[in-house]
């Protein structure tokens, strides 16, 4: 199992409409394409929120493969969408992890 990790750093002013947008049309293009298994959508606690408040979302692929495929496939106009949208209003970092347990 692996986990994509996308955490986000989301200005004041747009997070109404950014999480609205993530939860009804970002989250499901992302798993419409059949890459994911399922995700889990979560706010950090304990951060510095004085710029903007921070989520993760947490997309579980079954294999590499499916995560490769993503990234090739479909990530580029995914991102281009959210930079298109929010420009610097927003900050995003991603991380691959491999569960080991």
């Amino acid at each position: 199992m692996f986990i994509y990790n996308v955490t986000t750093k989301v200005a004041h002013s747009i997070h109404t409409d950014w999480f609205h947008w993530m939860k009804n049309e970002h989250i499901p293009a992302v798993m419409a394409t059949g890459c994911f298994t399922h995700f889990q959508f979560v706010r950090l606690l304990e951060t510095d929120e004085e710029d903007g408040i921070t989520y993760a979302v947490q997309y579980h692929a079954e294999a590499k493969a499916d995560y490769n495929r993503y990234i090739e496939l479909h990530a580029p106009a995914l991102r281009n969408e959210s930079i298109q949208k929010w420009g610097n209003q927003m900050m995003a970092f991603r991380s691959i992890m491999q569960v080991v347990n």
